[in-house]
């Protein structure tokens, strides 16, 4: 059974208080501007899989740092405790980011804007802020002595908006896309580069091993030195303490986009890597089909679950005996949405 939008707050509680209430694996957080009232501009749905707890988490918070500003993230957990570090990381990573950011800025005050010709040094600070914050996230994580983090853990994408640009930060093998209109209709542009252990070099250097099962060429894993344990199917996560010292980071790769009129919407989802490796969302869909079914949606409220359910379907349809993996979408809209016959690409 899937879940929609489900929590509204204007604050993210303390860590401690979200494990005992928030159970649910998707977060809508918007704080309410006194001049523009409270818009959904989005909308988040995860749906359970076959094979067990679903371990994924996501968010979307609108006004998020600025007026028109926005956080949404997407969170794939693995191992035993996966399900607690993806809402750990969930309800946590947005106001430490913010922290994080207003730290650097108190360093070095911002300079007036270059007209664009390349990242601006408020871009910059956002950057650290975004490796700064991931690396204080892991730490946290490491220091719940009650919870067991050795082989669990989880993957993040974050996109945040904040005014012409996006900032986003990828670590794993979630992904994210950006549909933008063109002549030919509406087009996806990637945002984020699958990270898998190809980042082989630094984890050989560091004395783990990247070899794939022999029933899966396609996937190189991540081993102990000496212990086929534990086969990490990605080079970069929070948690994962037993391959820490083996090559296995928690440093996002970090982009920037700066937006067009043309630019619509964003799409984040989970792998969900089912036990044949096939990503359930973006292996039998493939980006410019997400970025159409998000488009033709019947709101913007109805997109994320649209494109759950058209990756589901699809899924059964390729390979009716596997099992179905979890599968979490957060679709955040730029403009008021309209229906795609109405769409005129700007000269």
């Amino acid at each position: 059974m899937g879940i929609c939008i489900s929590i509204a707050s204007s604050e993210i509680h303390d860590q401690a208080e979200d494990q005992q209430h928030f159970h649910e694996n998707i977060l809508f957080l918007t704080e309410t501007i006194p001049s523009i009232g409270t818009h959904t501009h989005g909308s988040l749905y995860s749906k359970q899989g076959t094979k067990g707890l679903n371990q994924d988490a996501a968010i979307l918070y609108q006004e998020y740092g600025i007026e028109g500003g926005a956080f949404c993230g997407v969170f794939d957990g693995h191992g035993k405790n996966g399900h607690i570090v993806s809402n750990m990381v969930r309800n946590r990573l947005p106001s430490l980011l913010v922290s994080q950011k207003y730290g650097v800025a108190k360093l070095e005050p911002t300079p007036e804007s270059d007209n664009g010709r390349r990242p601006s040094k408020d871009l910059v600070k956002w950057k650290q802020a975004c490796i700064s914050a991931f690396k204080v996230m892991d730490k946290e994580i490491k220091l719940q002595h009650n919870l067991d983090c050795s082989t669990s853990g989880t993957t993040a994408v974050v996109v945040v908006r904040q005014g012409e640009y996006l900032v986003i930060a990828n670590l794993g093998d979630s992904r994210a896309v950006l549909g933008t209109m063109t002549e030919k209709g509406i087009k996806a542009v990637q945002l984020t580069t699958d990270l898998k252990p190809g980042e082989a070099e630094r984890i050989r250097n560091c004395k783990g091993r990247v070899l794939a099962l022999k029933e899966e060429p396609h996937i190189p894993r991540v081993w102990l030195p000496h212990e086929d344990s534990p086969g990490l199917a990605m080079s970069r996560a929070f948690g994962d303490f037993l391959l820490k010292d083996h090559g296995l980071i928690a440093v996002p790769d970090v982009f920037y986009h700066r937006l067009s009129p043309n630019d619509h919407f964003i799409v984040l989802a989970t792998d969900g890597v089912s036990p044949l490796s096939i990503k359930l969302v973006w292996d039998v869909l493939n980006n410019d089909q997400v970025a159409s079914i998000v488009m033709e949606a019947e709101s913007e409220q109805a997109a994320a679950r649209t494109v759950v359910e058209a990756a589901t379907a699809s899924w059964k349809r390729k390979f009716p005996s596997s099992k179905v993996d979890d599968c979490t979408v957060v679709s955040l809209f730029l403009q008021d949405k309209q229906h795609p016959s109405s769409l005129a690409l700007e000269t």
